[in-house]
């Protein structure tokens, strides 16, 4: 779940198998009240336009829609008593386009080529801001995913860290709290080797921030932290001592640290 927000109205943005869902409950609440918001949607939906645009968006991406239903419908919109809810439009149709959620942070979501022309319904001003405020939500998420693609691949390599202290360094009929202090201990040792403190360290110099202290390391550090990682398991499995091996990673940490920002700076001079 997500939030954008047009012309001083939040709008939710929520992942249906990875498709992006708007809500038109909380596009609806910028033209009328909340308790009016489902009256808006319906007004829309029962027009003659919207369910043919409605009925276009199905064809071509669900092929168990039903088309002599949605016919039905037409040729019912325009009448004075013609009522059509999105629940009911779901229903007889099997639509997916549309979804209605139940709770608290429920309502009803569309997807978003039906969200921008439903916003057409609210305002074309609204419908341009919200088409501009969604690219950028996802230009965002795209920069977001560069640093959690890195940190997926520093997590990887800790259960390779890990799996290395479970078979040389735990001893056999150890209690899970054992296992714990000791698992703790070993990350410790990559955290002194890299940013010079341990993790409680770091927790008491630093009490309002959320996360542990490899959330506010740099891409850079990260690199680093994977080959460290890596590297001790190899230390883990010659059976060399902690002392020794954090002396070394240490040393292992400084060289590479060197590196690698020397490396940025040459970017930064070609630029």
């Amino acid at each position: 779940m997500a939030k954008i927000n047009v012309k001083d109205t939040e709008i939710t943005v929520i992942s249906v198998e990875d498709k992006d869902y708007i809500s038109l409950t909380d596009m609806a609440n910028a033209k009328e009240s909340k308790s009016r918001a489902a009256d808006v949607i319906k007004n829309w939906i029962r027009t003659r336009y919207a369910i043919e645009f409605l009925s276009v968006w199905e064809l071509i991406h669900n092929p168990n829609f039903k088309v002599v239903e949605s016919d039905h419908f037409k040729i019912q919109a325009g009448l004075a008593n013609f009522v059509l809810s999105a629940s009911e439009w779901i229903e007889k149709t099997n639509a997916i386009g549309i979804i209605v959620k139940k709770g608290k942070y429920g309502g009803t979501f569309a997807h978003k080529d039906i969200a921008f022309e439903f916003g057409s319904a609210i305002s074309v001003p609204f419908k341009l801001y919200l088409i501009n405020e969604f690219q950028r939500l996802k230009e965002n998420e795209q920069k977001q995913l560069g640093w959690t693609a890195k940190r997926e691949f520093a997590k990887l390599n800790y259960h390779i860290h890990t799996d290395a202290i479970k078979q040389h360094l735990i001893p056999a009929e150890i209690t899970y709290l054992e296992t714990s202090i000791i698992y703790a201990n070993e990350a410790d040792v990559l955290n002194v080797a890299l940013f010079g403190m341990t993790a409680k360290e770091w927790r008491e110099l630093n009490p309002d921030l959320i996360g542990n202290i490899r959330d506010y390391a740099s891409i850079n550090q990260l690199i680093c932290l994977a080959n460290l990682e890596n590297l001790n398991a190899l230390f883990i499995q010659e059976k060399i001592p902690q002392q020794e091996r954090l002396i070394k990673l240490n040393q292992i940490a400084i060289q590479q640290m060197k590196i690698l920002i020397d490396a940025d700076n040459r970017k930064i001079l070609k630029q």
